[in-house]
């Protein structure tokens, strides 16, 4: 009995070696993945991106998974919101462009998004009507690839699946005005993300931009960051546990441009992609 149990597990660990397998660890080395999460054919499915081609994989980025021989042209399916994370965290005053005179924070501030506010790629941004300024916020955002809770600055970057594009829309009338942020920042549509996450890659030295309408509104690299991807994970797992696919919005930089209703939005990040939604208004 005992050797057959031990056969079993080594035939699962086998079967488990021949997939291949991606993990943050490995990622974090240098091997350069990019990763889909998109709809075809009325289902959802994860996949590996090359070139203009998206190639479905049966599993999911956290942990075990093969490809399946199944490609698409990614401009036929739909993207979604790369990931379904637990909780969604992001930082407040992370670049000093940002900042303008006010002080550095002396720890990573961060407050919470909710994730019913992420919207994906092409998906419509809607003004609500109660709000008289709303602004564009260009980040980059970290997606957690394994249960993380009290890691060290050094080994943070193991629990990093990659980096995605994100637009933390901001009502900053409301943000001024209200005791708390959960509206101004959470509100449905406040939160898009996408189109793909990126492992392998230095996210502490990538060239963030932001456009209106073609237009550049913001541009920076990311090692403008205050506090970097290591030390935010860092210390926000010193907090809450963080969980696969959860998402840490990492601030914005400069001055934020106002949108109206008709604005095409794009979040744009090198080596990662360009995020892009409309701007309509409530009705």
């Amino acid at each position: 009995m005992k050797r057959f149990f031990l056969a079993v597990i080594v035939l699962v660990a086998a079967g488990c070696a021949s997939t291949e397998r991606t993990s943050p660890a490995s990622t974090a080395a240098g091997r350069v993945i990019k990763y889909a999460r998109f709809q075809v054919d009325g289902r959802e499915a994860y996949g590996v991106v090359k070139g203009d081609l998206v190639d479905e994989i049966a599993g999911c980025p956290f942990g075990c998974w093969r490809e399946t021989g199944r490609s698409y042209p990614v401009k036929d399916v739909r993207l979604l919101v790369p990931v379904k994370p637990t909780k969604v965290l992001a930082m407040a005053g992370n670049y000093a462009s940002h900042l303008d005179q006010q002080p550095k924070p002396k720890n990573p501030e961060l407050f919470f998004k909710v994730p019913s506010c992420l919207i994906g790629p092409g998906d419509a941004v809607v003004l609500p009507a109660g709000s008289k300024e709303v602004h564009l916020e260009g980040e980059l955002v970290i997606v957690i690839g394994k249960r993380a809770r009290n890691v060290s600055e050094a080994e943070a970057l193991n629990y990093v699946l990659g980096v995605t594009c994100g637009n933390d829309i901001s009502a900053r009338d409301w943000q001024a005005n209200d005791r708390q942020w959960w509206r101004a920042k959470g509100t449905d549509t406040f939160g898009p993300c996408g189109p793909f996450v990126v492992s392998g890659i230095n996210y502490d030295d990538l060239l963030l931009t932001s456009r209106v309408n073609g237009q550049v509104t913001q541009q920076q690299r990311t090692s403008g960051m205050v506090f970097n991807c290591s030390q935010i994970v860092s210390f926000a797992s010193c907090h809450v546990t963080l969980e696969p696919g959860d998402l840490i919005f990492t601030g914005t930089m400069g001055k934020t441009p106002a949108i109206k209703a008709g604005d095409v939005l794009e979040v744009e990040i090198e080596h990662v992609g360009v995020l892009r939604n409309p701007v309509v208004a409530e009705k």
